[in-house]
């Protein structure tokens, strides 16, 4: 098994997350560590690992990003699975040995994930603790790939993989979105499996220098352009493209999530909201109608772009009490 670990500028960190992966149970690895381009004390944190276990490797690389490290780790791993691991994280001492069983055990994944904790401080990060939350709760393949429009229902550290799946369908690509995210759409619209253990197995740290914290390709808006296409991909899949497309959601967050969808299928052909200040208005031509009034589900395909939290929860259920089918009659997308 190959460990990939990117590294940058987390010298208070990568000695605890190398640790992590010298002290599984699993013994039978090769961790390889890409300093990309770090100025400060990492360098010395990782060779004083290298020097004490030759399983630890060390490649350095001038500052180029995340993708960049990534992909360059790959091309130096040996083993036929591959797990991924941030610098500031932690794997429990059995992370390794439960996700390399459960791929074994279950020969149509192509990956496994696992359930995580939430190492940072709820008091000052309750968005990212509620989104933890939520990436617990989607268990298995199915759940994962009915919410992969919501949000990346993975943690992207926590990731084991076959070695083929990414000899199959591709590195991490560079561009104006979230690398891991677009990885995880890319590799479900091509058919592949992802699971996850029952077991918390990962400790997700939330340093203030985390990526999405700090880069502009991991903003909500930069979520909605990358999950648009993809989501196009799965309607043309299932054959519903030839529907009309009706938001859930008239106000002006909703339209906005949804520009990018009708930017690369068609603009929708109304709307659905709760809010009687809404019902029964027109926006640009297009209706507003209630949830008692929904087109006929072989007409429409809705799409839910509501992100107030626990909404998506509510929309679901009321849909499927109307007799649609999710992920053929609507989706959720926020």
């Amino acid at each position: 098994m190959s460990v990939i670990m990117p590294c940058y500028q987390a010298g208070n960190s990568v000695g605890r997350a190398i640790n992590s992966i010298r002290t599984q149970t699993f013994k039978d690895w090769e961790l390889i560590v890409v300093d990309d381009g770090s100025s400060d004390h990492s360098i010395d944190e990782i060779l004083n690992h290298v020097r004490q276990d030759q399983r630890v490797c060390l490649i350095r690389q001038p500052h180029q990003g995340v993708v960049a490290a990534s992909n360059h780790g790959f091309e130096h791993a040996r083993g036929a699975t591959i797990a991924r691991m941030d610098a500031d994280d932690v794997s429990r001492p059995r992370r390794l040995e439960c996700q390399l069983e459960y791929l074994h055990a279950h020969r149509d994944l192509g990956a496994v994930s696992c359930q995580v904790h939430f190492a940072g401080d709820s008091s000052l990060a309750g968005g990212y603790a509620h989104h933890v939350h939520w990436t617990n709760s989607c268990r298995d393949a199915a759940s994962i790939e009915r919410n992969r429009f919501i949000d990346l229902p993975v943690p992207h550290p926590t990731l084991l993989y076959r070695r083929e799946i990414i000899e199959q369908h591709g590195h991490y690509r560079h561009g104006d979105f979230p690398e891991d995210y677009e990885l995880i759409l890319r590799w479900i619209s091509q058919g592949v499996s992802i699971g996850k253990t029952e077991d918390i197995l990962f400790d997700w740290y939330d340093p203030p220098s985390r990526l999405s914290r700090n880069d502009t390709r991991y903003h909500m808006s930069a979520f909605h352009q990358c999950k648009a296409p993809y989501l196009l991909k799965a309607l043309q899949k299932n054959g519903t493209d030839t529907r009309d497309l009706w938001i859930w959601g008239a106000g002006r967050p909703s339209r906005k999530s949804a520009r990018p969808l009708e930017h690369v299928w068609k603009q929708a052909s109304g709307f659905i909201d709760i809010d009687p200040a809404k019902i029964g208005r027109q926006l640009h031509g297009r209706p507003v109608v209630s949830p008692n009034d929904l087109p006929p589900p072989e007409q429409a395909v809705i799409v839910s772009y509501v992100g107030t939290r626990g909404a998506h929860q509510n929309i679901r259920e009321c849909l499927l009490s109307a007799g649609r089918r999710e992920g053929i009659d609507f989706w959720i997308a926020a």
